[in-house]
């Protein structure tokens, strides 16, 4: 039986370092081959979870054979109960508080209506300049108009009010 547990552990090391090492090389490589086998509605089978519990299977059916004088069955299930609540630990602690965070910096031009920006390229009262607006967690630069024909010159605090073909139509901002 310590062939058994010695090989989910060293399994589950050499699972760790490849996808660490070459996780997303291999990620690309097998993303099309395994679509018709798609397992997204079903988070608790994920690779972390179930690689997770057959190391700690293997470690832990190792540890117990070693240094207690329980019957090698026993050893077996008191090891496979520690592998099902590391498992579930890992699931809930882990990876379903990971699949709820949102890794997209993605934003539409229309979020953009309201927000405050800092004039980047003078605005003249006819014409264009450049705005810089806090996006989430970063900035972006926009193409930006007077709406009301005023000049806004580097520095200068604007609102958007509206959105015409890409360009941002500004108003000056007033702290109040």
């Amino acid at each position: 039986m310590q062939a058994v547990y010695w090989g989910c552990l060293y399994g589950g090391i050499i699972f760790a370092v490849v996808t660490i090492v070459f996780g997303d090389i291999l990620g690309d490589v097998f993303s099309g081959l395994f679509d018709s086998l798609s397992f997204d509605h079903l988070d608790f089978l994920s690779p972390m979870v179930i690689v997770g519990g057959i190391t700690a299977f293997g470690g832990a059916g190792i540890m117990l054979d070693r240094f207690s004088s329980l019957e090698t069955m026993t050893v077996a299930i008191i090891a496979l109960l520690i592998a099902i609540l590391l498992s579930i630990f890992v699931y809930f602690i882990y990876v379903r508080p990971m699949k709820n965070t949102e890794n997209s910096t993605g934003y539409s031009m229309s979020d953009l209506v309201g927000k405050i920006g800092t004039v980047t390229i003078p605005v003249p009262e006819k014409g264009f300049g450049e705005v810089l607006i806090k996006v989430g967690g970063g900035n972006t630069n926009h193409i930006a108009a007077s709406c009301d024909e005023e000049e806004f010159s580097t520095g200068t605090r604007v609102v958007v009010a509206e959105i015409k073909e890409g360009v941002l139509n500004v108003f000056g901002y007033k702290d109040d």
